[in-house]
């Protein structure tokens, strides 16, 4: 015989033979030959010492635990006032009744969608124990759920769970924000053979998440191309002069026939814009020439204005100088001071009077 004391929050599990033989609450008990005890913890889930099955056909027994089954598509979270304790796969358990007010909910993992039982505050406890897939769709971005190869869900900005099971599923999602593309450097041939690089701006957002992302692969460089093909077809129709003098109508007329390719990539596009038009090296040169021969041109032309101006004032001045008898000798005082003023020794003789005297020196011989 051997005296046994059973504590406060344990239980007792009798063994006769190696075999299942009775339950024991706290308290002091004797134990029989052949007897063995074996101690339970009442705070934990219990793993019995022989076949749970055999020890749950006692009657006793399981009026003190609560026996919980777990299918092959299921999980139970096991919660200990309101806090998520432990999460039981697939599989029985058995738990103490008494001493820890434990609850049970079962959730079903055979869809991807998660009850609603379960807890929004459970979701990251059960991502860390690989149980729940996370998707994150970014701010100012929509995406689609695909599930075994077929998009059934589109997705706002947010953050979304999914129970990981054998089931594919897969996210793809896209900025729907107002975005910038660029043709830069794109060497064309204008239609009177000259060769320039030209950059091309537009602005661009996606207006239909399934249609760009679904129906469409890569839709931003299909969209580079048709820009790119676009652009192409209407410099060939314009020469250099014409290129400089009409680069917003063109960049229109892009705009226009690329808005329909567009449409059908679920894209919208806007603002569309020449940036630079860039001469090639021996293209520039010829360029520069012309614009020295046409800036001397205008120059030239200037001067000869100028000179016929001039001219034409001088020939004013001499008509009324012949009308008027005393124009003419004020003009003709006026030239004989200025020459005066560069002889440094003027003589003059008693004969006849000073002006006339300095009229015959500067007069011309006839």
């Amino acid at each position: 015989m051997k005296r046994v004391r059973i504590r406060e929050g344990t239980r007792g599990i009798v063994l006769k033979n190696g075999n299942f033989n009775s339950v024991l609450i706290a308290g002091t008990y004797w134990l029989g030959f052949n007897e063995r005890l074996v101690v339970c913890d009442m705070s934990v889930k219990q793993v019995g010492p022989v076949s749970m099955d055999l020890m749950l056909a006692n009657k006793e027994f399981a009026n003190m635990v609560n026996v919980i089954d777990v299918g092959s598509t299921e999980i139970v979270m096991v919660t200990i006032n309101g806090v998520l304790s432990e999460v039981l796969t697939t599989g029985r358990y058995v738990f103490w009744k008494g001493l820890i007010d434990f609850a049970f909910a079962k959730a079903d993992t055979a869809s991807i969608y998660i009850d609603n039982n379960v807890p929004v505050a459970f979701y990251e406890q059960l991502r860390n124990l690989y149980l729940l897939r996370n998707v994150e769709i970014a701010s100012g971005s929509k995406g689609l759920l695909i599930v075994e190869g077929k998009c059934v869900e589109l997705l706002e900005a947010g953050n979304y769970y999914f129970w990981k099971n054998a089931t594919k599923i897969e996210t793809i999602a896209t900025d729907m924000r107002w975005k910038q593309m660029e043709l830069s450097g794109q060497e064309l041939l204008s239609k009177d053979k000259a060769t320039i690089r030209m950059t091309l701006n537009t602005s661009f957002k996606v207006i239909d998440v399934r249609k760009a992302l679904i129906e469409n692969k890569d839709f931003e460089k299909r969209l580079y191309a048709a820009l790119q093909m676009a652009l192409r077809s209407y410099v060939g129709n314009y020469t250099l002069d014409e290129l400089l003098e009409n680069k917003q109508e063109i960049a229109t007329a892009v705009e226009t026939e690329v808005a329909v390719i567009a449409g059908r990539l679920g894209v919208e596009v806007s603002n569309c814009g020449i940036k630079d038009i860039i001469l090639t090296g021996e293209m520039r040169a010829i360029m520069n020439k012309v614009i020295v021969a046409e800036k001397e041109a205008q120059a030239n032309i200037i001067l000869r204005r100028e000179q016929t101006a001039e001219t034409r004032t001088m020939l004013n001045a001499a008509k009324l100088m012949e009308e008027n008898e005393t124009l003419f000798k004020l003009k003709e005082m006026e030239y004989v001071e200025r020459i005066a003023d560069k002889v440094g020794e003027i003589s003059i003789t008693g004969n006849g009077g000073m002006v006339k005297q300095l009229k015959e020196i500067f007069a011309l011989g006839k």
